[in-house]
């Protein structure tokens, strides 16, 4: 932990027990801990829930559950968020945090591939969450754009990677080309409005038109 997160931590509503338990569970059961959001963008996704309000929410990558969390407990009665994650070794954990937060029934589980899960859930969409495979960042916009209503929201998370899609050198290594070539796609796509927000790892927020 930096110093900067250090400061940000100390100064901030604290994220609660649930929310502790996971992120630290996420560095003490696996080796990417370093995956979780952390409470500043977790806090952020907790507010354009509440701002928003959404029925429905997808997110395209569980990893343990840590945003997921935050978004479901600022639903909306009656919202839904659901969430889907490849790695089926990571849901024992996942449904630990969940039961925990006591958001269990405002969350369905998919573990598979998002590319063959999305087209078999029913949208419109209010709200998006991206944050899984790099190299598929394409493909998920592409799956998911459609889907999502006017005025709803697509978030994308790490869209700056380390500083390696504008350190000056093209990059090489295949997660940041494909994030790369998902920042072209939206900058390109008249369909929706957008902006990169340079917090932690970078957010790529967009509202479809």
């Amino acid at each position: 932990m930096d110093a900067l997160e250090r400061y940000l931590r100390e100064c901030d509503t604290p994220q609660g027990d649930a929310l502790a338990w996971i992120e630290r569970q996420s560095w003490l059961r696996t080796s990417h801990g370093r995956q979780v959001c952390g409470p500043t963008v977790g806090a952020l996704l907790r507010e354009i829930v509440r701002l928003q309000r959404p029925q429905r929410v997808l997110e395209i990558g569980t990893f343990s559950g840590y945003a997921t969390v935050w978004m479901a407990m600022a639903l909306p009665e009656g919202g839904r968020i659901d969430t889907i994650e490849i790695n089926d070794e990571m849901e024992t954990l996942i449904r630990e945090g969940f039961e925990r937060a006591g958001v269990t029934d405002r969350i369905r589980l998919h573990i598979g591939d998002a590319l063959d899960v999305v087209p078999a859930l029913a949208g419109p969409f209010d709200l998006v969450f991206i944050d899984a495979d790099k190299r598929d960042y394409v493909a998920y916009y592409q799956a998911v754009v459609d889907e999502v209503r006017p005025g709803g929201l697509i978030v994308a998370d790490n869209v700056l990677w380390d500083g390696k899609v504008y350190a000056g050198e093209t990059p090489r290594d295949r997660q940041s080309v494909g994030i790369l070539a998902f920042n072209d796609l939206v900058s390109g796509d008249d369909r929706v409005e957008h902006f990169i927000l340079p917090l932690r790892d970078g957010l790529h927020i967009i509202r479809k038109k």
